[in-house]
């Protein structure tokens, strides 16, 4: 039997070691704290799942794949995981990041509906298309219970037999191996995919790690999902969606945040950010002009710089998955068998998630400007 340890038991690593697991490998899974800690990226309330990526249509393909993956999980935990409320893509520019996603959703099938500005009522209680040239309208897209979702996959990993062993991993250099409380444990292959944590245990990676601050605010039931769908502003970096278990109405910036220490960073959000996704919230949806924040979380980003992820073999045996910038929470089942492919040698990793020259560029993320 192949053995593997997975270090980081965020979505990626409990995805990953749950499909290793169901495919015969004997999995060990490694984290510090918990599966689901609030420190986690993957322990953010909510995450968006969408397929509009721009003109790149691998990633919409593997979100269309995940898509299905997730409502299996939710299935087999008896739980509503994924809440397919559909987006509302609010577009500023006639031909730019929205037309390109619409083409290339349209030749894989995937349905997606231009609409006048004008049409904005009939997704939100109130609504204002100032500023826009088109709303594009994703109805198979929507919200993940992301918290929820990574207690859960991990909680199914263990199911299928996966030893959870609750430790600060350090690597060990040019082995397929980790150190784990003074202990050498080896392995078949090692995973590194600890997130925000990645580029603390391993120099040269492209990877920033970036503060994010998420804001809910108090609606009224009228703006709850699936009735009111998740919405993005591409140009602006805003996006949000209705409440979701009474946590409020999401409205947050995806702009790059500073830099941050995911360990010991302030987990308090700063008053621009709450300035700012009111200030929105206020402008595009009238009747939230005075909706008070209700819930507030302090997330982190690992950003490269061109927002692609990582994917590559640092010695024998010895992987770093890692760099979701901000876009790679929804990919996860979809991600997870893609991985175990890559480990079992059937293929090989798409080059652009190699250790290569990356420079910066936007369309990936659902953030259309820097800073």
């Amino acid at each position: 039997m192949k053995s593997v340890i997975v270090v980081g038991a965020g979505i990626w690593g409990s995805s990953l070691a749950l499909r290793l697991a169901e495919t015969g490998w004997r999995v060990t899974l490694v984290e510090q704290h918990k599966p689901g800690h609030v420190r986690q990226a993957s322990a953010g309330e909510t995450r968006l799942l969408r397929c509009a990526h721009g003109a790149d249509d691998w990633y919409a393909r593997l979100a269309w794949e995940a898509r299905d993956g997730w409502r299996r999980l939710g299935e087999r935990a008896g739980e509503e995981l994924y809440l397919e409320a559909g987006m509302v893509w609010l577009a500023r520019t006639p031909d730019g990041w929205e037309r390109a996603s619409a083409r290339v959703l349209k030749s894989l099938d995937i349905e997606c509906v231009e609409l006048d500005p004008a049409d904005g009522g009939r997704f939100f209680p109130s609504f204002s298309g100032d500023g826009l040239s088109f709303l594009l309208w994703e109805p198979n897209a929507g919200v993940i219970r992301a918290r929820r979702a990574t207690q859960v996959t991990a909680g199914l990993a263990l199911d299928a037999g996966v030893r959870l062993v609750r430790a600060r991993a350090l690597p060990v250099p040019d082995k397929s191996a980790v150190e784990i409380d003074g202990e050498i444990h080896r392995a078949d292959r090692v995973v590194w995919a600890c997130g925000a944590w990645l580029p603390h245990l391993f120099d040269g990676l492209p990877i920033t790690v970036t503060k994010q601050d998420t804001l809910h605010f108090a609606v009224p039931p009228a703006w709850s999902v699936p009735e009111t769908p998740a919405w993005v502003d591409y140009d602006a970096s805003a996006y949000g969606h209705g409440d979701v278990d009474g946590a409020g109405m999401k409205s947050t910036s995806d702009a790059e945040g500073q830099p941050y220490d995911p360990e010991h960073g302030s987990r308090q959000v700063d008053a621009d950010s709450v300035e700012r996704a009111a200030s929105y919230l206020g402008r595009r949806f009238p009747a939230l002009a005075r909706a008070p924040v209700v819930f507030s979380q302090v997330c982190q980003y690992a950003l490269t710089p061109d927002a692609e992820w990582l994917l590559t073999e640092r010695s024998p045996g010895v992987w770093l998955l890692g760099g979701d910038s901000g876009h790679g929470f929804k990919h996860g089942p979809a991600l997870a068998a893609y991985v175990a492919g890559v480990l079992d040698g059937a293929h090989a990793p798409e080059p652009r998630f190699g250790p290569r020259e990356r420079l910066p560029t936007r369309g990936l993320r659902t953030s259309g400007q820097v800073g």
